[in-house]
């Protein structure tokens, strides 16, 4: 999908009336109005195309190798797109938007896995719209290298640069060349620390799980692996396909099932789910006092939740290891319609809702197994 729109040589014009047309969430964008000190342009439609206009102009833009060209150029399209979601008028009469950027990863992840972008591609994309505003501060931050090690494991640096950069040219706001300077501050700060066009070097993976687990630890600090036993942590929505990978990579474990629980406990998907998370909880907390290897099999859709299961498991001296299934949409939808007891549309939508991808400073190891394996 990005490449049919992404602007081409040798004019390189943008489509609107094709993105307008294709996309509702875009369209939207025209009703959000912006705080004039920081968009005096006016509302975000304008902004989005400012900035699209700025970066198909933009040299470094246009010398970028596809897909690279085509992740930023879709990065800067969606960048605002979980702003009306979160803008509301402040009681002193200002404008805010203040967790637009994480509203507008969660809003593109599901847009683009409906259009069947490929993973890692659209991985990057979001994680360019969670972090697009990172480059405006990163150096006011208390620990910056924390934050620049983050995005390293989310997304590309130095194509966040280049999303910044238009970003501060489609807008009209008295502060521009002070943020061009902190722009230009970022790409080198991440550059010094070996980040830039790739994740942090780490000793170690235990010494990059404990880092991000853990506040207040160097990041070239070798932590001492004590883990005694595996905990495969399972992720991805319903009917990605987490029993057949189980069963055909993962069998010889012991597994902990929330679906099992479900039906020994009679309890649906859609209804409350605090009885069998609790005796999920308990399953494996006697798996890891006896030090023995187990699977988590569980949606764990969001960050929260992985966390949750990860931070018991890491308390217990386990190392864990993620594995994150994905089917294409269509894929998940007729396999859940087919099951005995398909996950409710309600459900199911409250978990696109809240569907954050593992990333690499969750866990000791992270496997992504996608449609495009």
């Amino acid at each position: 999908m990005p490449g049919r729109f992404t602007p081409k040589p040798p004019h390189w014009r943008v489509d609107w009336d094709a993105i307008d047309a294709e996309f509702d969430c875009i369209r939207a964008l025209a009703d959000c109005p912006q705080d004039p000190i920081y968009h005096a342009e006016g509302n975000v439609w304008i902004h989005t195309r400012m900035v699209c206009e700025a970066l198909a102009a933009a040299p470094g833009w246009r010398a970028l190798e596809e897909p690279a060209r085509d992740i930023v150029f879709w990065a800067a399209i969606l960048h605002d797109i979980g702003k009306p979601a979160r803008t509301k008028e402040e009681a002193h009469g200002r404008i805010s938007s203040r967790g637009h950027s994480k509203t507008g990863e969660i809003m593109a992840r599901a847009l683009l896995w409906r259009a069947g972008l490929p993973f890692a591609m659209r991985e990057t994309i979001c994680g360019m719209i969670t972090y697009h505003q990172v480059p405006f501060f990163l150096l006011q931050r208390d620990d910056p290298t924390r934050l620049a090690a983050e995005i390293s494991y989310a997304t590309r640096a130095d194509l966040l640069v280049h999303l910044a950069r238009a970003d501060i040219e489609g807008r009209t706001c008295d502060d521009k060349d002070e943020l061009f300077d902190r722009i230009d501050l970022f790409g080198e700060y991440c550059d010094e620390k070996a980040c830039l066009s790739g994740p942090f070097p780490f000793a170690s993976d235990h010494s990059r799980f404990e880092y991000f687990r853990r506040k207040g630890r160097a990041p070239d600090y070798e932590a001492y692996d004590d883990r005694i036993c595996d905990v495969t942590v399972m992720s991805g929505l319903p009917a990605s396909g987490k029993d057949y990978w189980i069963a055909a990579q993962g069998g010889h474990n012991e597994v902990v099932s929330l679906d099992d629980i479900r039906r020994a406990l009679r309890i649906d998907a859609g209804e409350d789910q605090g009885k069998v998370v609790t005796e999920a909880r308990e399953q494996a907390r006697k798996h890891l006092r006896a030090g023995r290897d187990f699977t988590w099999n569980a949606t764990n859709v969001s960050r929260q939740l992985r966390t949750k299961a990860v931070g018991l498991c890491a308390d217990y001296k386990a190392r864990v290891h993620i594995v994150y299934v994905e089917a294409p949409h269509n894929v998940v939808h007729t396999r859940n319609r087919a099951r005995e007891r398909p996950v409710p549309d309600k459900a199911m939508t409250r978990m696109l809702e809240k569907w954050e991808v593992p990333s690499r400073t969750e866990a000791h190891d992270v496997k992504w197994v996608t449609a495009d394996d």
